[in-house]
């Protein structure tokens, strides 16, 4: 591991936590903990809870991606080399800019464009399909199917089909959006996630049952 890349990201993983230190004596003790596809508050908790929030996105996706590499049985993932690092980056950036706007919005108790969220994940999924035909064969990430991990053939073609999808419906999610009703949003939103998640799932079944034949 090269300690002096990981400074950066050990720095983003911080940057939610002292933003919740800075502004934790003027949080009162209840803050909203949800909110519905309207921006509208339908449930609350302790504030503590904050804590246990932004260590789950920022400090466990930090974590996770770190070990990783060193438990992956065939070491395929280190052979991504500044790919992998890149990809650990986005992923660390995203879910501690997240933390921080879920604090921001407790603390202000309101979401002032719920739809910005969304935007953001199109993005995000926008940035992962250009990722996905570089993601070597593993255990951890990816498209992880039975038939996927046992041909690397496999492997190669549904990556490249789900990295085209992941990037179309990123793009239509982030310009839905901008553009679209915020119920309608919602619902496209889980439409659009479902369909890329579960074709290339499909997808690995008759490519598999393919080669077989």
């Amino acid at each position: 591991m090269n300690f002096k890349r990981e400074i950066p990201l050990i720095i983003i993983v911080l940057i939610p936590f002292i933003y919740l230190a800075y502004i934790w004596s003027s949080l009162p003790e209840t803050v909203p903990t949800h909110w519905n596809y309207k921006g509208e508050i339908d449930d609350w908790g302790s504030k503590n809870s904050l804590i246990l929030i932004t260590f789950l996105l920022s400090a466990v996706t930090y974590i996770l991606f770190t070990i990783i590499p060193l438990i992956d049985p065939k070491k395929r993932i280190q052979t991504m080399g500044n790919k992998y690092h890149n990809l650990k980056f986005l992923m660390v950036l995203f879910m501690s800019a997240l933390a921080i706007f879920i604090i921001y919005s407790v603390k202000e108790q309101s979401i002032t464009n719920p739809s910005l969220v969304i935007f953001a994940i199109g993005i995000l999924f926008m940035l992962l399909g250009n990722y996905m035909k570089t993601i070597k064969a593993n255990y951890f990430i990816g498209i992880r199917t039975p038939w996927t991990l046992e041909n690397e053939s496999v492997w190669k073609r549904t990556h490249k089909l789900a990295g085209k999808l992941w990037f179309v419906g990123g793009l239509a999610i982030a310009i839905s959006s901008l553009t679209a009703s915020k119920k309608f949003n919602s619902i496209f939103f889980i439409s659009v996630t479902l369909l890329i998640t579960l074709i290339p799932f499909v997808y690995s079944y008759l490519e598999y049952k393919k080669i077989r034949k």
